[in-house]
């Protein structure tokens, strides 16, 4: 199984939870489902457009190679790599997300303060750990190639949907 079809879902998933993040504490509404299904949206299209960069990376890598075949596996090695890190990742932010949606109101909240919360601030040593997987995995410099642009990409879609869209509610 190649490893892009699950690395691509996850970094558009976590590209949703950042335009959500960038959106978070902005409004004061009781009322705000619509501006947060609006924020998730807005940050899955700059994530999709920001992950165009490893995608058409790993594509130039491929046409470009002397073995495609060997090449295709060392980069399927480093997917698979960089695969392990990020979903334990995503799982323990599920295991969070889902006690705080279907525990009772404080159980919740201790859910989001002690799961969420934390989990957030590792967020990018988890990203540094893929790209680290990908290439102990046997995954080689052209994982890293593929997966630096990746992590970038991913890293970057919260402060730019934050610039883009909520930065200047504080400017005002």
């Amino acid at each position: 199984m190649t490893p892009a079809l699950p690395l691509a879902a996850l970094g558009l998933v976590d590209a949703a939870f950042s335009g959500f993040r960038a959106f978070a504490g902005t409004d004061a509404g009781i009322r705000k489902a619509r501006a947060a299904v609006r924020s998730a949206l807005r940050g899955l299209a700059v994530g999709a457009v920001l992950l165009l960069a490893p995608t058409l990376t790993a594509v130039l890598l491929l046409a470009t190679a002397a073995h495609p075949d060997r090449t295709y596996a060392a980069l399927a090695a480093g997917g698979r790599g960089d695969l392990l890190p990020l979903a334990c990742f995503a799982a323990a932010v599920a295991v969070s997300l889902a006690g705080y949606l279907l525990l009772p109101f404080r159980a919740g909240t201790l859910a989001v303060v002690i799961g969420l919360g934390p989990l957030t601030l590792v967020r990018p040593l988890v990203i540094a750990a893929g790209c680290l997987g990908a290439v102990l995995n046997g995954g080689g410099a052209g994982s890293l190639l593929v997966g630096v642009p990746a992590a970038a990409a991913v890293l970057a879609v919260e402060p730019i949907v934050h610039r883009r869209w909520y930065a200047a509610k504080f400017t005002r």
